[in-house]
């Protein structure tokens, strides 16, 4: 079904349900810096789009819409599997703010000009695939799928990434059964590096992960 083609090359990890973006459990050693920088707060793009940083006080919009889409990221989001609550979402969210902070994630959320504060989607860069590099995740709602927010949105981030201090790549993975992810870094001049074996833990999965890159 092409509506439960989920427009996120987030690689699914035991990450819980609620939110794109791991985090840094309570107690464990911090994560390394992954640059002294940081991307814009808000970045606006064509057809009234928005990207805005992720902040506490958006956890209950991002879990209504985490909820009201989880048949639709079920296949590609290990964290898709069960819904939510609000308090999870609420603290893996302050464990986003933490992130930023620290330079080795930064999340966003999409709203439009004329829904402002409804989430369609959620966005972020990620510090995980080792020094100099970004991954880009990120998924839409089903009933925003089809209107470009997923390549505008990951264009944007891309742009921002290798304007960062010390940031030389970004990546964009997803599986290779999920066309829709794939078609983003494709449409923005990302190359494909390399096909992966990696671990199938969500339904629509084949273990075969595409690897797309753009460097500086």
């Amino acid at each position: 079904m092409s509506r439960a083609q989920s427009h996120s090359c987030e690689p699914a990890r035991a990450a819980p349900a609620g939110t794109a973006a791991l985090a840094v459990p309570t107690g464990a050693p911090a994560a390394p810096e992954a640059t002294t920088g940081r991307p814009p707060e808000l970045l606006r793009l064509p057809g009234g789009l928005r990207l805005h940083r992720r902040r506490s006080a958006h956890a209950p919009a991002l879990n209504r819409a985490v909820r009201a889409n989880l048949e639709h990221l079920r296949p590609w989001m290990e964290w898709a599997a069960e819904a939510p609550t609000r308090a999870r979402t609420a603290e893996l969210t302050r464990a986003g703010t933490a992130a930023w902070e620290a330079g080795t994630d930064f999340m966003y959320l999409a709203d439009l000009d004329d829904a402002p504060g409804r989430v369609v989607g959620a966005f972020g860069l990620h510090g995980r695939i080792g020094p100099g590099a970004l991954e880009i995740g990120y998924w839409v709602a089903a009933r925003h799928v089809g209107r470009g927010i997923a390549t505008a949105a990951a264009g944007a981030l891309t742009e921002a990434a290798l304007a960062l201090p010390g940031i030389a790549r970004v990546e964009i993975r997803c599986d290779q059964a999920n066309g829709a992810s794939a078609a983003v870094p494709r449409k923005l001049g990302y190359r494909l590096d390399r096909v992966t074996e990696a671990a199938a833990r969500a339904p629509g999965e084949t273990g075969r992960q595409l690897v797309w890159v753009k460097e500086r």
